[in-house]
C-alpha cells in the first residue's frame, strides 16, 4: 500500500486568501487546517503579493520590474523587486510569530516554471516562454530561489515537514500553444511535453527533502506529465478533472489526489461537509476504488485560491474543507 505523508482525513488550502494582515491569515490557517496548514498569499496587499510577483521575487541573479503589462525582466533590481522581497521576509517573520512551535506538515506554494515563463515578459516585451534559452535560465533561477526560500521557511518552523506546491495553471496553454503573444493576434508555439516535464522536474528536484505537489486548476491538466516530473500528489479543481482512466491509473499507482470541492467564493448557500464529502465519495466510487483508501489518499481543498472571497467566507470554507475531510473517515 502506498504511503502518504499527511494524516488520514486531511484538508488544506490552495494558496491565496483575502485581506492584508498576514499574521491574522496565518492564525486562521493554523486554526482551521491543523493537519496541513499553509503559508497564505494575500494579493490584496498589491503588486508583489500576487502569485507571479512572489515567484519573481524568489529568482536568483535575475531581476524583474513591474510594467503596465505585467512583470518584465530588467537589467538591475528596482523598487518593485525590493518591495516584493521585503514582503516575503515580513511574511516569514509573521510565520515565526504565529507558528514557530508548530510540529507537522506545512505547505508553501510557488508559481511553477512554465506558468511563470508564460506570465513574465522579456525586456523586448515577448513572453519568456517564447525563448527557449530564457525559459531555461528562468527555471533554473526559480529552482535555486525556491530551494533558498524553503530553507528560510524551515528556519522559522524547525519541527515542520515541508510540502512544496508548484502552481501551474498555464501549463495546459503552454503545451497547447495557446499562450498569446504581446499583440494578442498570435500565440507562442507549443512546448513539447518531454521538455516541459524535464524543466518542471528540475524545480521539484531542487527541494529534495520536501513533499512535491503539482497544482493545476485549469481544464486539460496534464496529469501524466505532472506525475513524471515527480509529483507525489496532484491538485485539481473538481470541476476540471482529467479523464477517469488517466485518474484511475494515477490513483492505483499511489499518487495522492488533492480534490478541490469547496467553492472558492461564496456560492450563496450553506456549505454542508457531508454533501462535500459525498462528492469525493461519488468520484471514488466511479473510479472503482475501495472506500477504505479514500480518506488516506485524498486531501480536501478549496477549488482554487480564495483571494476574491470575503474574510468570513474564507474562514467558513477552510472549516468546511476540514470537516468534509473528516467525514471521509466516517
Amino acid at each position: 500500500m502506498a504511503h502518504f505523508p499527511w494524516p488520514t482525513a486531511t484538508a488544506t488550502g490552495i494558496g491565496s486568501l483575502p485581506g492584508t494582515d498576514m499574521a491574522e491569515a496565518l492564525r486562521v490557517v493554523f486554526g482551521e487546517l491543523p493537519d496541513l496548514p499553509h503559508q497564505p498569499e494575500l494579493p490584496a496587499r498589491g503588486p508583489g503579493a500576487d502569485m507571479i510577483g512572489r515567484a519573481a521575487g524568489l529568482l536568483v541573479d535575475i531581476a524583474v520590474d513591474l510594467q503596465p503589462s505585467g512583470w518584465r525582466l530588467v537589467d538591475r533590481p528596482g523598487v518593485d523587486l525590493r518591495r516584493t522581497r521585503d514582503m516575503v521576509e515580513r511574511d516569514l517573520d509573521a510565520l515565526l510569530e504565529v507558528g514557530g512551535h508548530y510540529h507537522g506538515l506545512f505547505k508553501i506554494q510557488v508559481t511553477g516554471p512554465w506558468s511563470l515563463a508564460a506570465s513574465v515578459e522579456l525586456t523586448r516585451g515577448h513572453k519568456v516562454v517564447a525563448d527557449t534559452g530564457a525559459t531555461r535560465d528562468l527555471a533554473q533561477s526559480l529552482a535555486e530561489g525556491v530551494a533558498g526560500y524553503a530553507g528560510r521557511v524551515r528556519a522559522r518552523l524547525p519541527r515542520a515537514e515541508l510540502v512544496v506546491q508548484w502552481d501551474e495553471p498555464l501549463l495546459p496553454a503552454v503545451l497547447a500553444g495557446t499562450v498569446p503573444t504581446p499583440s494578442g493576434y498570435g500565440t507562442v508555439r507549443a512546448v513539447e511535453e518531454s521538455v516541459a516535464c524535464d524543466i518542471l522536474r528540475e524545480g521539484i528536484d531542487a527541494v529534495p527533502d520536501a513533499v512535491p505537489v503539482v497544482h493545476c486548476c485549469a481544464p486539460g491538466a496534464p496529469l501524466h506529465l505532472m506525475r513524471n516530473a515527480g509529483a507525489e500528489a496532484v491538485a485539481f479543481d473538481a470541476g476540471y478533472l482529467p479523464d477517469d482512466e488517466v485518474m484511475g491509473q494515477a490513483i492505483e499507482e499511489g499518487t495522492g489526489l488533492w480534490l478541490g470541492i469547496v467553492p472558492s467564493t461564496d456560492p450563496g448557500f450553506r456549505l454542508e461537509p457531508k454533501r462535500l464529502a459525498d462528492r469525493a465519495r461519488d468520484l471514488w466510487r466511479r473510479l472503482g476504488f475501495a472506500n477504505d483508501l479514500l480518506a488516506r489518499q485524498v486531501v480536501i481543498t478549496p477549488a482554487c485560491g480564495m483571494a476574491n472571497a470575503t474574510p468570513a467566507y474564507a474562514r467558513t470554507a477552510l472549516a468546511a474543507a476540514r470537516d468534509a475531510a473528516r467525514e471521509l473517515a466516517e
